[in-house]
């Protein structure tokens, strides 16, 4: 079984929980939902989590609740623990360059502390 922890900065701030404590009880419902389905299946289907090409080892969770679509990135570190380090609502088909760089910045960061 995986372990899914949350990207925390230097100073202990934490951005994927504060976007989640933004978030209605129906959206966190669902993407704990997704969340446990990733740490207790070994071969997630790929609606759920995917690894992103051309990305330094970043992986996606999408989360759909009703017309709204969620993205949680991060990474691997070992084989067992996944580090999530960003997240936010998509509104269009490709995920924003932006968010694909701030997740390889701030797994560069974390691993740098380890």
């Amino acid at each position: 079984m995986k372990t899914i922890s949350f990207y925390r900065n230097a100073s202990g701030k934490c951005p994927v929980k504060e976007h989640l404590d933004s978030l209605t009880d129906t959206q966190t419902t669902k993407i704990a939902w997704v969340l446990k389905l990733i740490r207790e299946i070994d071969h997630v289907p790929s609606k759920y989590f995917k690894k992103l090409v051309k990305t330094n080892d970043i992986w996606e969770a999408r989360v759909d609740v009703g017309r709204n679509t969620f993205r949680l990135l991060g990474f691997f570190h070992g084989r067992e623990l996944i580090i999530l380090t960003n997240s936010f609502q998509k509104k269009s088909q490709k995920i924003p360059l932006k968010e694909i760089k701030l997740a390889e910045k701030r797994k560069k960061e974390y691993l740098s502390r380890r």
